[in-house]
C-alpha cells in the first residue's frame, strides 16, 4: 500500500495545479497558447463540422487563448463581477481564433480570471497573438511533414529573436504537433515559463498536417 501510495503523489505532483474560482487579477504571468489548427481539426474540429476546418480556410497557427498563469498552476472560471462578451465581440476573434465559439469558451475559463472588461481581455490576446511572429515556412505549409518537435521550437526562435528557448514550449498529442506555448508577462513580453509549462514535446517524428 505504501508503495501505491507513493506512485499515485508522483503521478499527482506531475500533473499541472489548477483552482476554479479564484479571484480574479491574481496571477503571475500570461501563457500564450497558439494551436496548430490542423491537428485540432483532425482531432476534434472535424468531427464537430467546425468550419474552421473547412478546405481553404488557410488557417495554420490560430490563437487558442491568453492564459493567467501562477509560477505553479493557473486559476479558471473566476468568479468575475464583468459582464460577459457579447456575440458580436467574440464573433470579432474568429480572424485568429478559427470561430466564434472560441472566443466565448476563453473568456469563461480564462478571461473571467484576468480582472479586466471582456473587450480589454480580446484586445489583450490580441495583441500578445500579433507580438510573437508565426514561422513563415510553417504558416505556408503545403504538404505533411513529419519532424522532430524540436524543430519547431527552433523555427519560433528564430523568427522571434528577443524569445528564449525557457520561454516557450512545444506540446504534442496523439504522435502530432499541437501548440506553441509561450510565457509573457504583464507587459506582454516574453519571460521564463515555470517549472509546470516547461514540458517540450520530445517527439523526433511528429506530424505536422498541412494548412487547409
Amino acid at each position: 500500500m505504501r508503495c501505491l501510495a507513493a506512485v499515485l503523489l508522483a503521478i499527482l505532483s506531475s500533473l499541472p495545479l489548477r483552482a476554479e474560482g479564484e479571484r480574479p487579477g491574481e496571477f503571475d504571468y500570461y501563457l500564450l497558447s497558439l494551436s496548430w489548427s490542423p491537428t485540432w481539426c483532425a482531432l476534434e474540429g472535424d468531427a464537430r463540422r467546425s468550419p474552421q476546418c473547412a478546405d481553404g480556410t488557410g488557417f495554420g497557427w490560430v490563437l487558442h487563448g491568453l492564459w493567467p498563469q501562477n509560477e505553479a498552476g493557473y486559476p479558471s472560471y473566476c468568479a468575475s463581477a464583468e459582464r460577459p462578451p457579447s456575440r458580436k465581440m467574440t464573433a470579432g476573434m474568429a480572424d485568429i481564433m478559427g470561430a466564434p465559439g472560441a472566443a466565448w469558451h476563453q473568456w469563461k475559463k480564462h478571461g473571467t480570471c484576468a480582472g479586466v472588461e471582456a473587450d480589454a481581455y480580446f484586445d489583450l490576446m490580441r495583441r500578445a497573438y500579433g507580438r510573437i511572429e508565426r514561422p513563415q515556412v510553417l504558416r505556408d505549409l503545403r504538404r505533411n511533414v513529419r519532424l522532430p518537435a524540436a524543430v519547431v521550437e527552433a523555427a519560433f526562435l528564430e523568427a522571434n529573436p528577443g524569445l528564449a528557448a525557457d520561454q516557450i514550449t512545444i506540446t504534442c498529442r496523439a504522435e502530432r504537433i499541437r501548440e506553441a506555448r509561450i510565457c509573457l508577462d504583464l507587459e506582454l513580453n516574453p519571460r521564463r515559463c515555470g517549472g509546470d509549462v516547461i514540458r517540450d514535446c520530445r517527439m523526433t517524428d511528429a506530424l505536422l498536417e498541412s494548412v487547409r
